[in-house]
């Protein structure tokens, strides 16, 4: 093979280490962030782009952690169902993919203080805790995945911080409803984890890694779905009536038809494998709520 062609073969390799299917999850908080902001006349661009930047700096630093963690912990085996793990699967060395997660957090880090010396102290703490669960998430003494605890993380982080975190570095102040939008994404984000769990449930069963999916098993989990699924969906109702959200922001509710033919599916599965579509399907899901709501909140502005 050429030198360029193993250049390509590599730079493929690291696109599918990162997991591009699973940034939406760290560009909707910070969209939907901005659009609150942007809604209120206090957008800034420098510390939205800022915060989009971190924000995937994160969570492609977070995907190689996991995969290096998780085979180093025997998580990921032969025999899984989803995507091809690089390190498991012989592609990329694992020492390499470690160094490519300690490089992303420390370009994380850099933008980080950019934003710290925008934002202060909460954006000092957000980071410093971000920075510490995308190693802890499967890393360390206590990986927060392999005791049940992903679930909560990827809601507080992609959903409460994230959200309030890009609001806060542009507005510089913080209200209730902030936290509202935030639960509404993380309640997606959340979801995208349940999918990928229920689909992984039995090899991390086997491997000791006792996620939500496996302590709630497959009929807790598809509750657990539905009810992340209605609650996203109560959001743009609660800002309008407790907040006075414009009404534009119930087109978050358009969401339900890619939500729909996935909670269809995982209720109704049988093989693992079928979920692998149900996660492309919920990501959307999430895109297009964060999406629509945002858009919601720029036509109330236009209009109002």
């Amino acid at each position: 093979m050429s030198p360029d062609g193993g250049s390509v073969v590599a730079a493929r390799a690291w696109v599918m280490a990162v997991r591009p299917a699973t940034l939406p999850a760290a560009v909707a908080p910070v969209v939907l962030g901005t659009a609150l902001a942007w809604s209120r006349g206090l957008a800034e661009l420098l510390p939205a782009a800022a915060a989009l930047a971190g924000a995937l700096l994160i969570q492609m630093a977070t995907n190689l952690a996991n995969d290096y963690f998780d085979f180093q912990k025997g998580g990921d085996r032969g025999d899984r169902v989803g995507p091809v793990r690089v390190v498991q699967a012989g592609i990329l060395p694992a020492r390499s993919v470690l160094r490519g997660a300690l490089l992303l957090l420390a370009a994380a880090v850099l933008v980080g203080t950019y934003l710290v010396w925008i934002g202060g102290w909460p954006i000092l703490v957000i980071g410093v805790l971000s920075v510490l669960c995308a190693l802890a998430y499967t890393g360390g003494p206590y990986p927060l995945a392999y005791h049940g605890l992903g679930d909560l993380f990827v809601f507080l982080f992609f959903g409460l911080a994230a959200v309030g975190g890009t609001y806060w570095v542009q507005a510089l102040e913080f209200s209730g409803d902030v936290l509202l939008a935030g639960a509404g994404v993380g309640f997606l984000s959340t979801a995208v984890l349940v999918v990928n769990n229920v689909r992984d449930r039995e090899t991390d069963e086997v491997a000791g890694k006792r996620t939500l999916a496996v302590r709630l098993g497959v009929t807790g989990s598809r509750v657990q779905y539905v009810l992340l699924v209605v609650l996203a969906m109560t959001v743009p109702a609660l800002g309008v009536v407790l907040f006075q959200w414009t009404g534009w922001t119930l087109l978050g509710l358009m969401a339900l038809r890619p939500l729909f033919g996935a909670t269809t599916t995982l209720l109704t599965f049988a093989d693992p494998g079928e979920l692998n579509p149900v996660l492309g399907q919920t990501a959307r899901g999430l895109t297009w709520y964060a999406g629509l709501v945002s858009v919601g909140f720029a036509l109330g502005d236009w209009t109002g």
